[in-house]
């Protein structure tokens, strides 16, 4: 996970996990490096009793309720601005007491990512960096005990320019309606492009694989002539199935409030949509076997499980960056993924009828007996659709990163329990890659991808 901080990064002029020490130094002395809203400083490690585990808690909560921000711990401050460089230990207790003190003192767990940046001159000391993202869980409240009367405070800290305030009852429940409603947005936005999608390929009746994507905090992707060359050219010229050195799309077009790329015009083709606001979603064909009766009349469509996981870990990512790079959207989103036996078979084609379609053809998920070469399934049962949800961080996906494995492992696992699988065995939810376990026409593919990105090590 890499925490991005929009302000801040523009500070140091590079990302948080790319700092050095020197340009952590150069601070001193810049009016511009203040504390303020998203920047605070310690000049040491905060005490190891009840007094430092509150006011731990307090600080990085404060953040997470807030915009974000910036903890540096070993710069010392005059008036909030840094005035002297203060190194302090950077060993792994320290991080672990770090870790203990936020997820035992916090609710829920504040999120946060600890970031050691040593001195070249004295290894094992430098500036230790808590990087705070703005938490959509929120509010989070301080659990550790008070260590000054606080009848009148619900002990929820929120950032005030430099300084922490306390969240009133009423801002209590102010923030805790905002969480709910933004997740109920974001539900409602998820559905309804994913239904558009749909709508646009209702007539294939082949299974795919349908990947959606909504940020969190939506951004805004200008389209114009200029820029939608410049989206025209990266798009076609993007390769969208991993370990595969081809370019897929064909096609741009603009649509209402999105581009539209597409494969080809054929069945068997992708299709994406990929919205101003920095939400996306694709239909991946699935490939696979059909079984066919006297009349060459389809009876059965299967796939094996790494024919479904690699198109989600190749689709994960070109979502991601499509809200990352063309919209500016950061921190959290909202990931689903529907597989559908037909387009028919769709949720919101329930109410759809068509007497001329043909009926929809079961589906099952089975795995390749190696010695016979024929399907085995673990459930003679076949659904028509299956979903799965959960929330991801747009960087890590964005950049091909473990926490890209873990979430196709957190979508992968659920999707495909509506098969009998327990878990796919392919990828563990720690994000571990088991290229060999995938099917015989992706195994090449997704092993090539992860030497590349140096993945294929366990975390």
């Amino acid at each position: 996970m890499v925490t991005r901080l929009g302000r801040i990064e523009g500070l140091f002029g590079r990302r948080l996990d790319e700092l050095d020490y020197q340009t952590i130094t150069a601070l001193v002395g810049a009016p511009e490096a203040a504390e303020g809203e998203d920047l605070d400083y310690k000049r040491e490690h905060y005490r190891a009793d009840d007094r430092g585990r509150e006011e731990l808690a307090k600080d990085i909560t404060a953040f997470a309720n807030h915009r974000g921000g910036l903890l540096i711990i070993g710069m010392a401050e005059n008036n909030g601005v840094p005035s002297k460089v203060l190194d302090v230990d950077l060993d792994d207790a320290r991080l672990r007491h770090i870790r203990q003190v936020i997820v035992s003192n916090t609710a829920p767990p504040v999120p946060y990512e600890p970031i050691a940046v040593h001195n070249p001159d004295a290894p094992g000391t430098g500036f230790l960096l808590l990087a705070v993202p703005h938490s959509p869980a929120g509010p989070h409240a301080v659990t550790a005990p008070a260590n000054r009367p606080s009848k009148d405070t619900l002990r929820y800290p929120r950032r005030g320019g430099s300084r922490t305030e306390w969240l009133t009852e009423t801002d209590v429940g102010t923030a805790y309606r905002a969480r709910f409603t933004a997740a109920a947005d974001r539900e409602q936005r998820l559905t309804h492009i994913e239904e558009d999608l749909v709508d646009s390929l209702a007539a294939r009746t082949t299974p795919h694989l349908i990947v959606t994507v909504v940020p969190e905090r939506p951004g805004d992707m200008v389209i114009d002539s200029a820029r939608f060359a410049r989206y025209q050219q990266e798009l076609l010229g993007t390769q969208l199935y991993l370990g595969q050195q081809v370019s897929n799309f064909g096609r741009v077009s603009v649509g209402p409030l999105r581009l539209i790329v597409t494969e080809g015009t054929g069945r068997y083709s992708a299709r994406a949509e990929l919205h101003r606001d920095g939400s996306a979603t694709i239909a991946l064909p699935l490939n696979g076997r059909i079984y066919v009766d006297d009349y060459e009349e389809a009876q059965l469509h299967t796939a094996e499980p790494g024919d479904v996981v690699y198109p989600l870990l190749c689709a994960l990512p070109f979502l991601a960056s499509h809200a990352r790079d063309r919209a500016a959207a950061d921190g959290l989103a909202q990931a689903s993924v529907t597989l559908v036996a037909d387009m028919a078979a769709h949720p919101s084609q329930a109410q759809v009828v068509d007497f001329d379609r043909p009926d929809i053809v079961p589906f099952r998920v089975d795995r390749i007996d190696p010695g016979t070469g024929r399907p085995r399934p673990l459930t003679p049962e076949s659904y028509p659709h299956a979903t799965a949800a959960a929330g991801v961080l747009l960087d890590s996906l964005a950049d091909r990163e473990r926490g890209l494995l873990q979430a196709t492992a957190a979508l992968a696992d659920e999707l495909l329990q509506a098969y009998g699988y327990p878990e796919t065995g392919l990828i563990t939810h720690a994000g571990e890659l088991k290229p060999a376990s995938f099917s015989d026409r992706t195994s090449g593919a997704v092993t090539q991808w992860a030497e590349q990105h140096g993945l294929l090590n366990p975390p």
